[in-house]
């Protein structure tokens, strides 16, 4: 136990080197409490592949020493050697003392496996062996969570905050309101946030979200502003706080977070978004297509954004801009046909016809059993005098939608002229 001793003192030491050394070269020479002890150090120390050969010479020397299997499936289970730690523990019974670690333990390596429903015959043996125990009660509300049982979940976690409020330093408070909240049971579920004594930013940004979505705009508002005070870098809040704000009719506060929010993530294009809404609304149309052309510029397939500023300024009836827009998009590989009709739109409106006809005709392929497209394009063949074009259009067009006699009484005239 000397050499032991001399290699731990080595190891505080940090002189991990020759600890090491110390303890290989005793190895040999130790009696069976020394190699379980040096086990043990090996595993503090990382050294998983060197415990695993002492535990197995031990194993097999001792093979009814339980907790020599226990410790063996743990580094089994640490090297994502799963099948090895499973075999080893289903060698457990109900007689082992570790039985009922070993079943939480299978339970969790079967749920990795994705065999949900072996993972919970697991916990609930463990659960008939020991039915007041938090820990499976809590193991098996994790189970139905993750497998999207939100109902399920709820009375497990309730039996085990009953015992236990605190589990593995997680409040069960806060895993019962997350459950309420995916259930879509808002109203419970802040009540139990209610109930969280922690300052978590992601407990507290969570808690803000179910308040946002039961409509109660006063608290998401107060514990996401409480959020931003313990963590200003907590990127996600400041969206969700500029539209708490905007829902509770604030808008300038609003737009001052989202503004807030870019200077701490300039590459947001939600916020970009958000913010060039709420300086439109406001007014400020300049600042607001600023705004969304910085989250098109960020990413030219945003289609909210693009689409945002197509419709303003097709009220602003500034079809330049919409041309400009959309051939920058197309030059940058978006594809989107709509934005073809949308460009021969804006060139017929400027009256250069010849490039409107050019985009009706890259967008026809693709929009060929779109009724209004087909109305729009047929009318503006008509229009430019391609009578032949614009019937076939027309034509097309019945008979996708054979009940508009309106469309059918002018190609009737058509035909007569």
């Amino acid at each position: 136990m000397e050499e032991i001793q001399k290699a731990i003192r080595q190891m505080e030491a940090h002189k991990t080197e020759d600890a090491i050394k110390t303890l290989t070269e005793y190895l040999p020479d130790a009696d069976e409490e020394e190699r379980f002890t040096i086990a043990e150090l090996y595993i503090q120390w990382g050294m998983l592949e060197e415990a695993k050969m002492v535990l197995h010479e031990l194993i097999q020397r001792y093979p009814k020493e339980q907790e020599l299997k226990v410790m063996m499936a743990e580094i089994h289970i640490d090297l994502d050697e799963d099948d090895e730690a499973i075999e080893l523990l289903n060698q457990f019974g109900p007689e082992d003392e570790d039985y009922l670690q070993a079943l939480v333990q299978l339970a969790d390596l079967y749920q990795a496996q994705g065999l949900y429903e072996v993972a919970e015959q697991k916990l609930l043996t463990a659960k008939r062996v020991e039915p007041n125990s938090s820990i499976i009660d809590f193991a098996l509300g994790e189970l139905a969570f993750s497998n999207g049982e939100y109902s399920k979940s709820i009375p497990y976690y309730e039996n085990a905050m009953h015992h236990e409020p605190v589990i593995g330093d997680i409040e069960v408070a806060t895993r019962l309101a997350e459950a309420y909240a995916a259930n879509g049971e808002f109203e419970q579920a802040l009540d139990f946030f209610q109930k969280v004594e922690e300052d978590n930013p992601d407990v507290m940004f969570r808690y803000g979200f179910v308040a946002f979505q039961a409509n109660r705009n006063d608290i998401a508002i107060h514990v996401w502003e409480e959020l931003i005070e313990k963590d200003p870098y907590f990127q996600s809040v400041y969206q969700h706080l500029a539209q708490a704000y905007d829902s509770e009719g604030m808008p300038q506060q609003a737009l001052d977070m989202a503004k807030q929010g870019l200077a701490k993530d300039e590459f947001n294009k939600e916020l970009y978004h958000l913010a060039g809404t709420l300086s439109h609304r406001q007014g400020n149309k300049e600042e607001g297509y600023q705004m969304m052309r910085e989250a098109v510029a960020l990413d030219p397939g945003y289609k909210e954004a693009v689409l945002f500023l197509i419709e303003n300024f097709k009220q602003d009836e500034n079809h330049d801009s919409i041309i400009e827009l959309i051939n920058e998009l197309i030059a940058l590989g978006e594809e989107d046909p709509n934005y073809l009709w949308e460009l021969a739109q804006a060139y017929e409106e400027e009256e250069r016809f010849k490039d409107a006809y050019e985009q009706y005709k890259q967008a026809y392929p693709a929009l060929k059993e779109d009724t209004e497209f087909l109305k729009s394009y047929a009318y503006f063949l008509v229009e430019e005098g391609r009578m032949k074009e614009g019937q076939q259009v027309f034509e097309e067009y019945l008979a996708i939608d054979p009940t508009d006699t309106e469309i059918e009484d002018f190609v009737e005239r058509l035909k007569e002229q």
